[in-house]
């Protein structure tokens, strides 16, 4: 359970950097910010797992490291702006 909320509270951190380092109009208030923060951990661990950098279970809920995150968040946001430009 406090691994859980470790994630969390680490995934908001990471996912408020992410929408300030990231520039255009992003969704949500503060569970987006905090769902882009942890899906980036998921993303930057699956892309680690790819590229032979990370090794584990992905439903054990360990992050990957703040920077990894960081840089899994900004992937996203990056693609959610791709996909709206497109839509418009």
């Amino acid at each position: 359970m406090l691994s859980l909320l470790g994630a969390l509270i680490i995934g908001l951190i990471v996912g408020a950097i992410a929408k300030l380092i990231v520039p255009g109009k992003e969704p949500g208030g503060c569970l987006i910010t905090m769902a882009i923060g942890v899906a980036g951990s998921f993303l930057a661990f699956y892309i680690g797992k790819v590229l032979g950098l990370t090794s584990g279970h992905p439903r054990g809920l360990q992050p990957v490291g703040f920077i990894e995150s960081l840089i899994g968040a900004i992937i996203l946001l990056m693609i959610y702006h791709l996909i709206r430009r497109r839509t418009k």
